[in-house]
């Protein structure tokens, strides 16, 4: 696959974020995003050696548009100059959490996992409710050698441990989070070589599985809202 072909496009378009360029150069996005599915069908069978879960995935469905929503925000650009994909056992849902990746120029790409949706508050409950319980299994996942090397766990917290919950608790710290989320930063030049990338980026996640199956354990009975 090309990721020159990618990170040119996407450098471009942040360059020229306005509808008439965009929509002048529609055969270099279709190009580009050709490039970036194929990426992302490469990574679904790199993930799908150690995670079966996301082997049914097609990278069509798993992407994102570029253009932004821009009603409730200062920034009026209308688009997002980055590729991104959620694979994940269910596609692109943010639950059951899966494998997340964003290419953007200008060494702010990154690989990430775990639960991003911090609007969920029945998803924010079940997750402290399991770590509430099963706090030993956390820090074992938390302080395992091959995630430490890579991975610092963030999400958005409260000031205090919520209510109905140990302040003293071994995991408080973590009880204080409505969302639980991994990034591990890409620089640009491991984009130069697709195999090269494609070999770090299943390093990377394959470290990030334990953590992810440990969210999806808690989130077993969760429900997607409906639309």
């Amino acid at each position: 696959m090309d990721t020159q072909l990618i990170l040119s496009y996407l450098k471009d378009l942040s360059e020229n974020n306005n509808r008439e360029w965009y929509h002048e150069h529609k055969a270099q996005y279709k190009e580009a995003n050709a490039a970036f599915e194929k990426l992302v069908q490469e990574l679904i069978l790199k993930i799908g050696q150690f995670d079966g879960s996301v082997c049914q995935n097609e990278a069509k469905n798993l992407t994102f548009k570029l253009v932004r929503d821009t009603r409730f925000s200062h920034d009026k650009s209308p688009y997002n100059p980055a590729f991104r994909a959620h694979i994940g056992p269910k596609g692109k849902l943010p639950v059951p959490v899966g494998y997340y990746l964003m290419i953007r120029p200008g060494n702010q790409s990154f690989l990430g996992g775990g639960l991003f949706a911090d609007m969920f508050k029945d998803a924010t409950a079940m997750v402290r409710n399991y770590i509430a319980e099963n706090g030993g299994e956390w820090e074992r996942i938390l302080h395992d050698p091959a995630f430490e090397a890579h991975f610092t766990v963030q999400g958005t917290a409260l000031k205090n441990v919520p209510a109905g919950y140990d302040k003293e608790h071994p995991q408080a710290q973590y009880l204080k989070y409505k969302s639980w989320y991994l990034e591990h930063p890409i620089a640009d030049n491991l984009l130069d070589d697709g195999a090269l990338f494609l070999s770090e980026a299943e390093k990377i996640f394959h470290a990030m599985k334990p953590f992810n199956d440990y969210l999806n354990r808690a989130l077993a009975d969760f429900e997607m809202p409906a639309r």
